[in-house]
């Protein structure tokens, strides 16, 4: 007798998004439970924005983004702060709690030493750290939200690495102005003018050309890339005009981003790295939270917390 589709669906030999989500969902709910709070939104989200410092692991970390968002707001700039900060799925608020230790500690081997292991270069000379960091010239962005890169690595005040740090999104996210409905999502590869957001003048279709992505596929492509892809390209265009690295942190037990099956590495970073120039694949780099978080478990230097992390993220606590 055939297997119905039901029955099927269960052999899939890759994780789904759903079931993923739950996971967290659940550990989320019980991690803000065992820290006092009671009224939760469903149950994995703290009652209001203004929680978000709850949402962090540690105070010396919480207290240190406070400051910075004041230094920056002193300086004429801006900490953008998500609006979910509150959400224990927040993927912001997983990089305050994976990555502010290493910053408010300035111990960076950890995550030195694992890109280090990916064949990412490492930059040499005095590492300083930036989370949620925008230059709206790099991509000729003078209004709305410039392309925001979660932490920035500096070695001697250069920018060396970006990071972007994916929980469970489901995407990168795409072009808004294809998701409003103001475009037919056709690729003006070959005709810049097609594209509203290069007719107001931003620099994203000039940079493409500029780093070679028409030679390496785009220019091949019916539909607009950045339609379903947008942030990844924003991302990965402000890194190489910063003559920088682009590193992906995400969590290998959802499928969206990158994953290992029975058909080998599936998921948007490699299908998109495709569409990257050859040449410039080697400054990508993909690792996961389970190898930063043992990575930094190895040092033993931060005991105080990374136990803390794996219940608040369902990560099986070692023996």
């Amino acid at each position: 007798m055939a297997k119905s589709s039901k029955q099927r669906a269960r052999s899939w030999p890759y994780p789904r998004q759903a079931q993923f989500r739950k996971i967290l969902e659940r550990a989320a709910t019980a991690w803000f439970r065992s820290h006092g709070h009671s009224k939760l939104t469903p149950g994995h989200i703290l009652p209001s924005r203004g929680d978000w410092a709850d949402n962090v692991i540690l105070k010396e970390v919480s207290e240190y983004i406070d400051a910075e968002r004041i230094r920056r707001q002193q300086d004429g700039g801006n900490f953008a702060l998500h609006m979910s900060a509150h959400h224990g799925l927040n993927s912001q608020a997983l990089a305050f709690n994976l990555l502010g230790p290493l910053v408010v500690r300035k111990d960076f081997e950890p995550l030195g030493n694992l890109l280090g292991s990916t064949g990412a270069a490492w930059p040499q000379g005095e590492i300083s750290a930036d989370f949620a960091v925008e230059d709206p010239e790099v991509l000729d962005e003078d209004s709305g939200q410039p392309t925001l890169v979660d932490f920035v690595i500096r070695a001697g005040g250069r920018t060396a690495v970006c990071v972007t740090v994916r929980l469970v999104e489901p995407e990168f996210r795409g072009c808004p102005i294809f998701e409003t409905g103001d475009c037919d999502g056709r690729s003006p590869a070959g005709d810049f003018s097609l594209c509203y957001l290069h007719h107001i003048g931003r620099g994203y279709w000039k940079l493409l050309e500029k780093h070679g992505f028409l030679e390496a596929g785009i220019a091949g492509q019916r539909l607009c890339v950045l339609a379903a892809h947008y942030q990844f390209f924003r991302g990965m265009l402000f890194a190489l005009e910063k003559d920088a690295s682009f590193v992906l942190i995400c969590d290998d037990r959802g499928p969206t981003f990158s994953v290992d099956g029975p058909q080998g590495r599936r998921g948007l970073m490699p299908l998109l790295e495709g569409f990257v120039p050859e040449k410039l694949r080697e400054r990508i780099a993909v690792v996961t939270v389970t190898q930063l978080l043992e990575s930094i478990e190895s040092s033993g230097r931060h005991g105080d917390w990374t136990e803390d992390f794996r219940k608040k993220y369902a990560l099986e606590i070692p023996e």
